[in-house]
């Protein structure tokens, strides 16, 4: 039995022989990978590096971009969420909270953007290490990012929001006079948009990790409590919801999404 060597050779007990490494080399039918040679820790550093410059720089532009409609964004989202009127008119506490409140909204889109970006970058950084089909699964979620991503965001929107506030408003209204800190609201508002277009990666997720034999549907259904402990404590920990109110719901989409990707997989024999 021969050792391959890294210019294509074998070296077998009776000498050397030369075998030509194609893109067509199979392991158990699967097309090997062509690149597989090893790189100085270094060189993975510089690459990696190189890499999540490039998500930066794209999610810095679409925020650049965007920055002139914060204003239109701003005012779309607030009254989208909040009843119109005194009680939901937004206040400005310091000098400051506006102009943040421009660039967290153009950050967002920036994030949005970027997601699927990232995910592209990795998969160049890993691919000399990747089967042909793997490449094909990770290529494939480049534009399934994107999408999970902007479900994340309309189901931030349409659900998350509006029970969020209209709890605010029911618990508040008799305790006190509501007013709406406009730096505080609507920061809360754009990181629960934020985190529910992260969180429904977790689909995405799973599949890559199933399709790539990192692990098995029937492991992480074995392992489902942890995984439902990890996703309510890191709810909590995250989330700036001091009523308990956001993290539980979030928690609850994040459980759904797990469990909901477990059952396709079953229903598709993976």
């Amino acid at each position: 039995m021969g050792e391959r060597r890294a210019n294509g050779e074998y070296a077998t007990d009776g000498g050397t022989s030369t075998a030509t490494a194609t893109a067509d080399d199979d392991v158990g039918g699967i097309s090997a990978p062509t690149e597989d040679q090893e790189m100085p820790l270094a060189d993975h550093i510089e690459e990696m590096i190189k890499r999540l410059a490039i998500v930066i720089v794209v999610a810095g532009s679409v925020s650049i971009v965007v920055f002139p409609l914060a204003d239109q964004l701003i005012n779309f989202l607030w009254y989208s969420v909040l009843p119109e009127g005194d009680v939901a008119q937004p206040r400005v506490y310091g000098p400051l909270e506006f102009i943040l409140a421009r660039i967290k909204v153009a950050s967002l889109a920036g994030l949005i953007i970027a997601l699927p970006v990232m995910v592209y970058q990795s998969y160049r950084f890993m691919r000399p290490g990747l089967y042909r089909n793997e490449r094909k699964y990770y290529l494939a979620a480049v534009p399934t990012s994107l999408v999970l991503a902007v479900f994340g965001v309309l189901f931030a929107y349409f659900v998350v929001l509006p029970a969020i506030f209209t709890y605010f408003l029911t618990y508040s209204q008799d305790a006190g006079t509501i007013a709406f800190g406009l730096g505080d609201t609507f920061g809360l508002m754009l990181i629960l948009i934020a985190y529910l277009a992260v969180v429904f990666q977790i689909p995405l997720i799973i599949m890559l990790a199933i399709m790539m034999g990192i692990t098995t549907r029937a492991w992480l259904a074995d392992k489902r409590l942890y995984f439902w402990g990890g996703f309510l404590g890191l709810a909590f920990i995250s989330s700036p919801d001091p009523t308990g109110m956001a993290p539980i719901i979030i928690a609850l989409t994040m459980a759904g999404l797990f469990e909901g990707t477990l059952l396709v997989l079953k229903w598709v024999g993976r």
